[in-house]
């Protein structure tokens, strides 16, 4: 079990098992028919997934644009609260099959937030991948699922791979659990 500033972290997902993930995703991605594609990041915590899972696509022939947006719902908790537009995308979305890229799918809401605004833009369509899918936190007002999914995550805070607990831990190359003090 790896230590990390005096923290033992169980390691949930480990960095070969994404590593294959993400040709496999970017494959499923490509299978689709995708026009003039453009890819939103989700900041902060998707900045690693988006940056590996682009690199896939481009790997098996794609070429979406990137863009990026800043939505939060934490903070420096870890305790959900109303969706805020902290950074907005700078491209014209409309016509476009944009292509949302998040750290995890919990309760939906940052992500109906933001297909949401897509489509009061005039995308053409919007889908979702997500390195982890929560399905135990989703909320009865947001009934749906992520298009792309990495790996089911059980009912745990995780950290890693970007993800954070008040913006520590995001540098470790797979996903675990903050499991106490070493």
């Amino acid at each position: 079990m790896p230590v990390v500033r005096n923290k033992k972290i169980d390691v949930l997902f480990p960095a070969s098992a994404i590593a294959v993930r993400h040709l496999e995703l970017a494959r499923e991605i490509a299978a689709r028919d995708y026009k003039d594609l453009l890819v939103v990041s989700i900041l902060k915590g998707s900045f690693i997934f988006a940056a590996d899972l682009v690199r896939a696509m481009h790997d098996v022939g794609l070429a979406p644009e990137v863009e990026f947006m800043m939505l939060s719902t934490y903070g420096k908790g870890t305790d959900p609260g109303e969706v805020q537009l902290l950074r907005d995308v700078e491209s014209d979305v409309n016509g476009r099959d944009v292509l949302i890229v998040d750290d995890i799918l919990e309760s939906g809401k940052t992500l109906t937030y933001a297909r949401d605004l897509m489509l009061s833009r005039g995308a053409n369509s919007v889908a979702f991948a997500v390195l982890l899918d929560k399905r135990i936190k989703r909320q009865a007002e947001t009934p749906f699922d992520a298009d792309f999914i990495g790996f089911e995550c059980p009912d745990h805070f995780v950290v890693g791979y970007g993800m954070d607990v008040a913006h520590a831990f995001r540098e470790l190359p797979f996903v675990g659990i903050v499991a106490g003090d070493a």
